[in-house]
């Protein structure tokens, strides 16, 4: 405690303090756990999308060997409400129950209807097939526009309708008068496909009761440890001051684990009637049914320009598919999207509206992006298209329509203040690694000698708003909490910290980059800091991790907290030194009097000297400890651009990624190391949606890809090797600087990829092809394009012709995939 030079922190390529212990098996995922006395739930799941459930009879499972209870839905009922939806987006919006077991009514393949408890795992599952039940079977729901239709089945009979909520949006001009002006227009469809989260940890959760104290700790693979203790309360009517929720190590969420489940509940539902600790820990394939989707929806959008370019307005409209339920935020993930379509385009009509729709398949929820990759597929997919109408080169069509440097800050069109970027300097910059017009020029002598392989190139220039916190935007929004973030900071006597922070990590590195920012505010060494965080105990406040807003929101909290510690400690170094706190510097931990160096304290001697010291003038507390709450005036928001060379063989439809370029404005970068992992993860993600990807379900509602034999997740081997860099325009947001990084991978990968795809065969006639394009959907546009049967947009149907010198909207699918098709991918 010397108060040597401390090297800056923040900006230094650290390896993760979290890495040692994941990497050699020595920490604590949810599942490791074990307790005495510890029973195993396993859940009976519906083998059907909808049925009315006449007769359960769960007495057989009991003569099971190991089998200590099993329970219906009815036997749950008491005392276990309807499982939370955070966000009712509309005032008319329809609400249906919840139950975490259903009692009546089964609405998707995998929706509970009994519980077994047993002395081990295998026990439970075998059991089982005891169970019996008898099912009524009712017409499954699985097409959007079909649902909304008059007389469709519904999914839910007392609500009356399939339609879950309409939320409009409108800014700027009127879209039809900017239409009626507009010398071109276009319409096109877009499918999002539904995508299963496979975190690299299933979800597991496990109960333990103190039956004298009426107290209740729940582990659980969580992103949201301090909203699950909330909702649980809620849900099972046991006081929040009686609940502990402890998020161990998380193996990976993607907005999976950003959920209350209704397995959460019922292990404590479980645990409470049986007075016994208990886990439950889903199988891969009960993941697939069970653990929410993402993505899923339909949508039409239509663009009006000029002759030269200019874009005057878009037109968006979104079937947007809730599933069976509305879970935790279900509704609000399509209206993120809503601020995003404009993107970095200036315009003078934005017209939006969504429609949620029921569906009898698995409930949708956040997925990595979370409603702003949609949004970026969308309008990136259609500059694209605009830009062939006009025959226009996609990055000369941007530059005329984006953003400059010099307009920052900009109020969209969408009405979100961007505060920082330069889209040109990023783009630059990924140009040059690309070698853009020398693959062009390749392309071009492949296209004219007619190679069976085309060379394709794709552009994404996108932004996001992350940081989600405004509260009192998310008040606007209907979101039923807070936006805030909360961090505290521990000074030990011995001179080391402790930082509490109200994130929950599942793999982001929040130890290793909460450490390097208090150490380089308090001038302590990175490896004297301690970062506590997943217990709702130890870390009792905070709004938990997901819209990359751990760093912009919880890291600023951690950087406000250590300021507040070092100002806390500048009024104790004065009393030491027999100083004025004007007359102190503080620099790199050490506190000293102007023009006496040798009068000096650090600041780990002052945490010691405050512990011990009897005579600290009045009014002066014995602690130099802090913390903070962040609310942030603004999001933040990273862009980028991304580009992406694809070879095609037009023979076998098979695509390869030849190079993939990405130049991302992330702000100020605390750990480059941890930044370009979530970047390289995030673009794995994205390509995964656009290459492999996809929940298949059959004409009856069953889920055909619930397995990792058919649902294709990419391996390193099926990836290129990526070339990324940064440019870097602080945000004005925050006082570090920051952005978010967590999800720009996937928000700007997708698109890129696929409008390389369609650039390859687009001399071939073909306009679109579905997400995923696998080969069999590439080989099939290029079929249908040759034959003018569909505009070759990969399988999906007859085109529609516009009039007037306005493009064809592409295919009008069905909601549902054809059974085995993607496995080919």
């Amino acid at each position: 405690m010397t108060g040597q030079a401390v090297e800056r922190e923040v900006g230094r390529r650290r390896l993760r303090k979290e890495d040692a212990r994941l990497i050699t098996g020595q920490t604590n995922w949810t599942d490791n756990i074990q307790v005495a006395g510890l029973l195993h739930l396993a859940i009976l799941r519906s083998p059907m999308a909808h049925a009315r459930v006449t007769r359960v009879d769960v007495s057989p499972a009991l003569e099971y060997p190991g089998v200590v209870a099993a329970f219906c839905g009815a036997d749950l009922a008491e005392g276990l409400g309807s499982l939370p939806c955070a966000w009712p987006v509309t005032e008319d919006i329809v609400l249906p129950d919840h139950p975490p077991v259903a009692v009546d009514e089964v609405r998707y393949a995998g929706d509970p209807v009994a519980v077994v408890v047993a002395r081990d795992r295998y026990a439970a599952a075998d059991a089982l097939e005891a169970i019996e039940v008898d099912y009524d079977p009712l017409p499954p729901v699985l097409d959007l526009e079909a649902a909304l239709a008059e007389g469709a089945p519904l999914v839910h009979t007392g609500k009356g309708t399939n339609r879950c909520y309409t939320w409009p949006l409108a800014t700027g001009e009127s879209f039809a008068a900017v239409r009626d002006r507009a010398e071109v227009t276009l319409e096109r469809r877009y499918h999002q496909q539904r995508l299963i989260p496979n975190a690299m940890e299933p979800r597991a959760v496990v109960v333990t009761p103190i039956a004298a104290s009426g107290e209740y700790t729940v582990y659980s693979a969580t992103q949201i440890p301090h909203i699950l203790r909330i909702m649980l309360s809620t849900v099972t009517g046991i006081p929040e001051h009686k609940l502990r929720v402890i998020a161990p190590d998380v193996g990976g969420g993607f907005g999976s684990k950003l959920q209350v489940y209704g397995e959460e509940a019922l292990a404590l539902a479980v645990a409470r009637k049986l007075g016994r600790p208990v886990k439950w820990t889903e199988s891969r394939s009960e993941g697939a049914l069970a653990t929410h989707h993402g993505r899923g929806m339909i949508q039409d959008v239509e663009v009006a320009a000029t002759r030269e370019g200019k874009v005057l307005g878009l037109k968006v409209g979104l079937l947007a598919d809730m599933g069976a339920y509305l879970m935790l935020v279900t509704p609000g993930i399509p209206i993120l999207g809503a601020f995003m379509y404009p993107a970095i385009y200036k315009m003078d009509a934005y017209e939006f509206t969504c429609t949620g729709v029921f569906t009898t398949r698995t409930p949708t929820d956040a997925y990595r992006g979370a409603g702003r990759p949609e949004a970026t597929f969308a309008i990136e997919r259609t500059m694209d298209e605009l830009a062939a109408e006009l025959g226009l080169d996609p990055l000369e069509l941007r530059r005329r329509n984006w953003i400059r440097h010099d307009e920052f800050p900009y109020t969209s069109i969408a009405g979100l203040t961007y505060d920082s970027g330069n889209y040109e300097a990023a783009t630059d910059k990924a140009l040059a690694l690309f070698g853009y017009d020398d693959l062009r020029a390749e392309q071009r002598g492949r296209n004219e000698r007619g190679d069976p392989v085309r060379l394709g190139i794709g552009v994404s220039t996108y932004t996001e708003m992350c940081g989600l916190a405004p509260s009192r935007v998310l008040r606007d929004l209907r979101y039923g909490a807070g936006g805030w973030e909360a961090a505290s900071i521990r000074m030990l006597p011995t001179g080391k910290v402790e930082v509490v922070t109200g994130t929950s990590p599942h793999g982001q590195g929040h130890e290793t980059c909460w450490s390097q920012i208090a150490a380089d505010v308090l001038g302590v060494p990175f490896e004297d800091v301690e970062v506590v965080h997943g217990d709702t105990r130890a870390a009792p406040q905070g709004m938990d991790t997901y819209g990359s807003r751990s760093l912009a929101v919880g890291g600023e909290a951690v950087h406000r907290a250590a300021r507040t510690v070092v100002e806390k400690a500048r009024k104790v170094a004065a009393h030491l030194l027999e100083a004025s706190e004007q007359d102190l510097e503080f620099s790199d931990g050490v506190f000293s009097v102007k023009g006496s160096p040798e009068a000096r304290r650090t600041i780990q001697e002052i945490a010691f000297e405050t512990f011990t010291n009897h005579d600290l003038p009045d009014g002066l507390e014995p602690t130099i400890n802090a913390e903070h709450v962040v609310d942030p005036e603004n999001f933040s928001y990273p862009h980028g651009t991304h580009l992406c060379a694809v070879e095609v063989d037009t023979e076998t439809g098979r695509t390869l990624i030849r190079s993939y370029v990405c130049v991302d404005d992330v702000g100020r970068v605390v750990n480059p190391m941890i930044v370009e992992g979530q970047v390289h993860g995030g673009l794995a993600q994205g390509i995964a949606q656009a290459l492999y990807e996809e929940a298949v379900y059959d004409d009856d509602g069953n889920l055909v890809s619930g397995t990792l034999a058919d649902y294709l997740v990419p391996s390193a081997a099926d990836l290129p090797d990526f070339v990324t860099d940064r440019t870097e325009t602080p945000a004005a947001s925050n006082a570090l600087g920051v952005k978010g990084v967590g999800e720009a991978g996937t928000i700007a990968s997708t698109p890129a990829v696929v409008n390389a795809v369609v650039d390859a065969l687009r001399p071939l006639g073909v306009r679109d092809v579905r997400m995923p394009c696998s080969p069999h959907r590439v080989w099939q546009a290029i079929q249908e394009a040759r034959s003018g049967t569909a505009g070759g947009t990969g399988g999906t149907g007859p085109a529609r012709s516009g009039q007037s010198g306005r493009a064809a909207r592409s295919g009008e699918p069905g909601q549902h995939g054809q059974p085995g098709e993607e496995g080919s991918a």
